[in-house]
This record gives structure tokens, C-alpha cells and sequence, in this order.
């Protein structure tokens, strides 16, 4: 007879995800995991698998859990360039605040540790960049449609360039107490779109 689970698989992949957002891959052991889920060695193997297939299952969970927020903002009905100006500022303000500086955001954060040397990582990294990329795409698409973007401007190259300044933002906010920095570079780039 096969043992029912005496833990929250959901919570306990909660609790990884939070373990390495904070501490990162490499800085996060399986004895960490252990105090952190509350739960066995075997049963983390049993559950989830090593600690590099926790790690990339709690950065799926991560992606997931912020693509219907970037989805809502950059889809709603209406003028679309206040949203995409919305997002981009949004991006900033949390890269300046204090939680942006101890945690950052766990897509960023996984590109620069572990992004060059690990490819089933900057697999996922690329796609979480794939999808905010399609969105910023796809509403500055709609803004020009709508005659709120000039016709000379490439949307798509615009989204690329947002996407880059949004990921940078992130960076240099982890280092960086210089809130100025970082808002005057959001608002340079939000001027390329009037």
C-alpha cells in the first residue's frame, strides 16, 4: 500500500521557491531545503527530484505567478501606451524599492547566475522574456493602431528595448540605492515611445 504524502506538495514548493528568490541556486543547500520545506531529504527527491529540478520547477511557479498580472495590465481594453508606460514605470519603482534590492526578481536573478552555464535555466529565462516581449509587442501593436504611437516607430523593436531596460532596471536596482538612476532611465526610454 503506497504512503499518502504527510506534507503540502504546493506549499513546500512555495517555501523552495521563496529559498532560492532570496539566496539563489548555488547559495541555497539541500540541508536549507530541508529546514525551509519542513520535510525529509526522500521526500524532497521523491517529490520534486534534485535540487536543480526543485530550482527550476519553483522558477516555473515563479513565471506563472506573474504572467496574469503583466497579462491584465498590457491587455485591458482602451488607450494602450498608458499601460506599457504603466508597466515599464512599475517595473522601476519596485527595481528601487528595498525589497527589489534584497530580492530582485527571481527571472532576472536566475539569468545572471546561472543563465550562462546552464541551459535548461536560460531555456525558461528565455521564455519568460518570450512572453513579456509578445505582451509589450502586442500592446504597442494596439497603440499604434490606435494612433497613439507615431506609424515611424517599430513596435517590436520598441518591445525589445523595454524588455531590456525592464531587465536592467532589475539589475541595477540590486546594487543600486540611487533611485534616481533608475527612474530617470525609465523615463528616457518611455520617451521614445511619443
Amino acid at each position: 500500500m503506497a504512503r499518502t504524502k504527510e506534507f503540502d506538495p504546493d506549499a513546500a514548493l512555495q517555501s523552495a521557491l521563496e529559498l532560492f528568490w532570496r539566496r539563489g541556486y548555488e547559495a541555497t543547500s539541500m540541508a536549507d531545503l530541508v529546514e525551509a520545506l519542513g520535510i525529509g531529504r526522500a521526500s524532497i527527491y521523491a517529490t520534486f527530484g534534485n535540487k536543480h529540478e526543485l530550482y527550476l520547477k519553483a522558477l516555473e511557479r515563479y513565471a506563472e505567478s506573474q504572467n496574469p498580472r503583466l497579462l491584465a495590465e498590457l491587455s485591458q481594453p482602451g488607450p494602450a501606451l498608458p499601460a506599457v508606460r504603466a508597466v515599464v514605470r512599475r517595473f522601476g519603482d519596485e527595481a528601487a524599492s528595498a525589497q527589489g534590492r534584497l530580492n530582485g526578481c527571481f527571472i532576472t536573478n536566475t539569468a545572471t547566475e546561472l543563465g550562462p552555464h546552464d541551459a535548461s535555466a536560460a531555456r525558461r529565462v528565455e521564455r519568460s522574456w518570450e512572453y513579456v516581449e509578445t505582451l509589450l509587442h502586442s500592446a504597442l501593436v494596439r497603440a499604434q493602431a490606435q494612433g497613439e504611437l507615431p506609424e515611424d516607430r517599430d513596435p517590436l523593436a520598441l518591445a525589445r528595448m523595454l524588455l531590456t531596460l525592464m531587465q536592467g532596471l532589475r539589475v541595477i536596482g540590486k546594487a543600486s540605492q540611487d533611485g534616481a538612476r533608475l527612474r530617470d532611465a525609465t523615463e528616457q526610454a518611455l520617451r521614445l515611445l511619443d
